[in-house]
């Protein structure tokens, strides 16, 4: 079994960055409250978590792409994924509606026949 992040799973790389872009939007919204409307006003926030956040937006982007490659999104996935990305701690919606709608699993069926899957139906 492996964990939730595991960054050698593509499913695990994809959270991963989601969570990353989620949490440079906190601290770039953050950094904005400070520089507009705090005491005492300074754009030191803005300044780091700006470059942060560019950076894991566009690394969220390209796994975004990656794994919709790897799992074979429609067209209505990869925009709810690009929306997630512009929007305010949108990746993180995003991932949860893809983790209920098994959009980060690749070839996952259901049995009906009541046998697990790494068995072969019996003889008898």
């Amino acid at each position: 079994m492996t964990s939730t992040f595991d960054i050698r799973s593509t499913a695990g790389r994809f959270r991963l960055v989601a969570l990353a872009e989620a949490v440079s939007w906190v601290g770039l919204l953050v950094g904005m409250y400070f520089k507009y409307l705090g005491t005492p006003r300074t754009e030191i926030g803005v300044k780091v978590f700006g470059m942060a956040h560019g950076v894991v937006f566009i690394a969220f982007v390209v796994t975004a792409l990656l794994a919709g490659i790897a799992f074979k999104w429609g067209v209505l996935t990869w925009l709810l994924a690009l929306l997630g990305s512009i929007v305010p701690l949108g990746s993180v919606i995003f991932l949860i509606w893809a983790d209920r709608t098994a959009k980060l699993s690749a070839g996952v069926t259901r049995v009906t026949s009541g046998q697990p899957l790494d068995s072969a139906p019996s003889a008898t």
